[in-house]
């Protein structure tokens, strides 16, 4: 998306910036101290997270590990992905060695041949088990620690490539449930709507869904992240969808309630109190604005309602690369958000014997505010009752 709020059309994606990116990560290796499990700088990285891999060169394999060190990257990978590798950097624009290994074994001798010369490695503590810890340590020449963050606290901010990316998926996400919310009005089981819903974004040019595509009916509603199943959506109940589309491995995140026939009173009165509860709490979305009172603003507002105990989860997250990651909007970060984080805004209530609503956009954050990348409207919800035979 350009920073003017069009969605771009086919072939306007800006280019990724994988240059920069390595650039910034170099540096904090170098100016250290590199996130909150070390004391100083490191003379090489050791990535093991895929997805912080693809962020950094562009290869999307299933298996590979990436060595930085000074100027030098490395990617060691299995004979599966050599070609692939050397296409996908190339593409990227990002200068770096590819060695192949044809066995784990060879690919940690590959690793050991790598960072012979690192006298201080840092890897990361959150994305390496235990076991492959102790597998790869005899290997590992010199000392190496674990780090935090370190390319996530880069990957949180987006270039405008990413953010082009993501309103395409959102725009996907947006027409496809344009073109089967209709379906809703003819008793469909949940999965049946699922299955429409998920054929209309790949249709329209999704990898697939960003997620497991919930939509939950009825007594359903109550369970936040509850799996379609033959549950027939009939008159009467309110129907929660949060569904994304996956583009270019970046994910969009959406949720609407709809009701079927008339709303009751009670109904009525919950969905217009997430509504202005969710509507604020976008409105306060801003550069410099924290976590936790971002999710104190929702919060609140369904707390003062009478609520506030059906309010189970967060207000929202963070979404790229992955669905959920940094920035969070919840009461235990007290993180501020930046320029070019895109989040979520999603309160929602929940209760057994009534069902639940949610409602959900996703969020650009700029200097004084934010640009949606969702745009299904919110403010009309009731949907017409089955056709009677």
């Amino acid at each position: 998306m350009s920073m003017s709020g069009a969605s771009p059309g086919p072939g306007t994606l800006a280019a990724l910036d994988h240059a920069g990116r390595l650039e910034r990560v170099r540096a904090d290796l170098t100016d250290g101290p590199v996130g909150v499990l070390t004391e100083g700088p490191v003379e090489g990285l050791l990535v093991t997270s895929l997805t912080n891999i693809r962020w950094l060169t562009g290869f999307t394999g299933s298996n590979g590990w990436v060595v930085l060190a000074g100027d030098d990257l490395v990617l060691i990978t299995d004979g599966r992905y050599g070609d692939q590798a050397r296409e996908q950097m190339d593409h990227a624009g990002v200068d770096g060695r590819i060695l192949v290994g044809s066995t784990r074994s060879a690919m940690t001798d590959h690793l050991a041949t790598v960072t012979h010369r690192c006298g201080v490695l840092g890897f990361e503590g959150a994305h390496i088990s235990f076991a492959g810890h102790a597998a790869l340590s005899a290997a590992v020449r010199g000392s190496w620690i674990p780090t935090s963050d370190v390319i996530e606290n880069h990957r949180r901010t987006k270039d405008q490539g990413e953010i082009d990316r993501m309103a395409r998926a959102a725009a996907i996400a947006d027409e496809a449930l344009a073109a089967t919310l209709a379906l809703l009005g003819a008793e469909p089981a949940e999965s049946e709507f699922r299955d429409a819903l998920e054929s209309s974004m790949r249709q329209l040019g999704a990898d697939g869904p960003s997620f497991e595509t919930i939509v939950a009916a009825g007594a359903n509603a109550s369970l936040p992240h509850h799996h379609p199943d033959s549950t027939r959506i009939v008159e009467g109940m309110t129907v929660v969808v949060d569904f994304g589309a996956l583009f270019d491995g970046y994910h969009s995140d959406m949720t609407r309630t709809y009701t079927i026939g008339d709303p009751t009173p009670l109904q009525a009165e919950v969905y217009r109190v997430v509504l202005e509860a969710q509507a604020a709490g976008v409105a306060a979305v801003m550069a410099n604005a924290r976590g936790r009172a971002l999710d104190g603003i929702c919060r609140d507002h369904i707390a003062a309602a009478g609520w506030g105990e059906w309010f189970t989860h967060g207000t929202g997250h963070g979404v790229g690369l992955a669905i959920h990651e940094s920035p969070w909007l919840t009461h235990s970060y007290d993180d501020t958000l930046q320029v070019a984080d895109v989040v979520t805004v999603e309160p929602g209530v929940y209760r057994r014997d009534f069902g639940g609503v949610r409602i959900e956009d996703m969020v650009v954050v700029t200097t004084n505010g934010c640009q949606p990348l969702t745009k299904t409207p919110k403010d009309s919800t009731w949907l017409p009752s089955p056709p009677t035979i």
